[in-house]
């Protein structure tokens, strides 16, 4: 008889049963089993988690009409009962420093956080603060100087969030999408026009 089939005939009568008690091949089969298991309860736990997360993020989603501004791709996104209904091009802070004489300087950015529509207005008259003066080179005026007031310049539409912070619209459209502005937000007429008709004052606004 060949000698290939003494090998053959030695390892199905030695070797297989060898292999089928052998415990390294239990414990790997075991391990196995183990793992298998684990993973299957990792599964259910991250479902489990992401599941919690969804319920919280539905419990702190406003139901009504919210806006939703993103100053690193100046974006907003406004929605409706949690479904967007418009989403475009706006624009934030520059993070331009100005300084000025007597140690006074304006970090010019967009605040971050939770807002709400504090007010509304058509045909917005800007007041001009003391920057705008600084940055133009010409001597800062008297608080009520007529020097401060001037129209046509922040569109039709205004929102306001506190602290002299606006939506408002802008004469410069061709740099929306681009940190350009002194804190605001700017927008062009058509996405102004829908937001201040969709939100209505203590509608919240989300700034990030």
């Amino acid at each position: 008889m060949p000698i290939f089939l003494w090998f053959i005939i030695l390892f199905l009568l030695v070797g297989v049963p060898y292999l089928e008690n052998s415990p390294f091949i239990f414990d790997k089969t075991l391990s196995a089993i183990q793992e298998s298991e684990n993973n299957s309860k990792f599964e259910k736990e991250l479902q489990a988690g992401i599941t919690q997360i969804q319920k919280k993020m539905d419990r702190l989603t406003p139901g009504g009409a919210y806006l939703i501004i993103n100053t690193s791709d100046n974006t907003f996104s406004l929605y409706q009962n949690k479904v967007l209904v418009r989403e475009g091009l706006c624009s934030t802070g520059s993070y331009i420093k100005l300084e000025a004489e007597n140690n006074k300087n304006w970090m010019f950015q967009t605040p971050k956080g939770v807002f709400s529509i504090q007010g509304k207005i058509t045909s917005p008259v800007w007041r001009k603060p003391d920057w705008a003066f600084v940055e133009e080179g010409l001597p800062i005026p008297g608080p009520n100087s007529s020097a401060r007031f001037e129209a046509g310049v922040l569109g039709d539409y205004a929102l306001s969030l506190g602290k002299g912070y606006l939506i408002h619209g802008t004469l410069y459209k061709r740099f929306l999408g681009q940190p350009v502005t002194h804190g605001c937000v700017r927008m062009n007429d058509e996405d102004l026009k829908t937001v201040y008709q969709s939100l209505p004052i203590g509608a919240k606004v989300f700034i990030y």
